[in-house]
């Protein structure tokens, strides 16, 4: 496996949790102070730190000093690209899943739901 297929696994891994995809959607607006970060997102402050601390530690965010005042920015806008296109398969991914429950199939009765829309045991 290359290099570039690690780092990718990596990055995804970070990005696996929402409160992180979120910090990267408000920082898509310019850079933020940790604790207005923390409000934007229904946070406490230590808990945002440590979402910007794990998203630094990927490479996606990065520190802005001014004065005492520290403001956290995307280290690369095109990370916003890639969201929106995952989040572009995934409402793609919705709505056939829509348009499959609202067919019916041979054999189905009306309140069963097809095994593709359901959870894994």
């Amino acid at each position: 496996m290359d290099e570039i297929t690690r780092l990718q696994a990596d990055v995804l891994k970070v990005l696996a949790h929402p409160a992180r995809i979120e910090i990267l959607h408000r920082l898509a607006g310019g850079p933020i102070e940790v604790g207005r970060l923390a409000e934007l997102i229904g946070s406490t402050q230590p808990n945002a730190s440590q979402h910007l601390a794990v998203l630094r530690g990927a490479g996606l965010v990065e520190p802005d000093r001014h004065g005492r005042e520290i403001r956290y920015r995307l280290t690369d806008p095109d990370v916003i690209v890639a969201c929106a296109l995952m989040r572009g398969v995934l409402q793609r991914r919705l709505e056939r899943l829509a348009l499959l429950a609202s067919t019916p199939s041979p054999g189905m009765t009306g309140t069963s739901m097809p095994s593709l829309l359901r959870s894994p045991a």
